[in-house]
């Protein structure tokens, strides 16, 4: 009695950059490497940014200077969290270029990306602000928030319109 072999877990991979090279335009190899040039840049400033915000947390920490209630220290660490969590959303909406997922950025994750901008803007938001300000800004977040969840719920029925489809045609192969 013989056993199967298993399924090869590359057979039904994405290609890799390597496998699609050859079949690329010249354009499209530029911007493969316009794209893992910038992946790299943004993964040092990444890094360098990491090192930075543990940098001042450390010196809070010692200095016994790191009260959370104080509006300056909140403000200065939770300002470095989010840029650093900005940095690595762009970053990841490039890597998903350079890995075949996406053919450009996307649209979503652009806006994505600027609400987390916004946020960490109302996060280190002067309490001087004005109110006419506060109020832009939060109509400019309430606007993206609501293209956001547009955008979501396009991709959610276009998502479930293609499950149906590929369970009718599932379903009509079976049929006597």
């Amino acid at each position: 009695m013989s056993h199967p072999h298993p399924p090869d877990p590359r057979a039904h991979a994405r290609p890799t950059l390597r496998d699609r090279w050859p079949m690329m335009t010249l354009y499209e190899r530029f911007e493969q490497v316009v794209a893992i040039v910038l992946s790299a840049v943004i993964a040092v400033i990444i890094v360098t940014s990491l090192v930075q915000l543990i940098r001042v947390v450390f010196t809070l920490l010692v200095l016994d200077a790191f009260n959370p209630l104080d509006h300056t220290v909140f403000q200065t660490v939770f300002g470095m969290i989010m840029t650093l969590l900005i940095a690595m959303e762009f970053k990841h909406s490039i890597v998903r270029v350079v890995m075949g997922q996406d053919s450009i950025v996307q649209v979503k994750t652009v806006v994505l990306i600027a609400l987390i901008a916004l946020s960490r803007k109302f996060v280190i938001l002067d309490p001087e602000t004005s109110p006419a300000k506060v109020a832009a800004l939060s109509g400019a977040a309430l606007a993206l928030g609501i293209v956001y969840w547009l955008m979501r719920e396009r991709d959610q029925r276009a998502l479930d319109a293609e499950r149906a489809a590929a369970a009718a045609q599932g379903e009509s192969r079976h049929a006597p």
